[in-house]
């Protein structure tokens, strides 16, 4: 019966060691991963954030030029409008 009671507690014994390996080796890969996702995360928010500022500025810049050409197009119109006069 001593035998059989020892025979119980090694296979318990074993049985813990062969899940416990594995569970520890999983939860180590599932904190590596949320760090890796958190670090993601804030590098994204930093690329999105510096993007909308870029974005900003190209059309920002970019309605400087629409207004430059609105302004060169009426000077060219004027001088058109002046050769036209000339010529008749």
């Amino acid at each position: 019966m001593e035998w059989e009671i020892i025979t119980v507690i090694i296979a318990l014994v074993g049985l813990v060691a062969t899940v416990t390996k594995p569970i520890m080796k999983l939860t180590n890969t599932i904190t590596q991963l949320n760090d890796t996702c958190q670090n993601l995360e804030e590098r994204m928010e930093k690329f999105e954030n510096h993007n909308h500022d870029s974005h900003v500025k190209i059309w920002a810049h970019n309605d400087k030029q629409d207004e430059q050409i609105a302004e060169h197009e009426n000077r060219i119109s004027i001088l058109e409008e002046r050769k036209e006069k000339h010529e008749n």
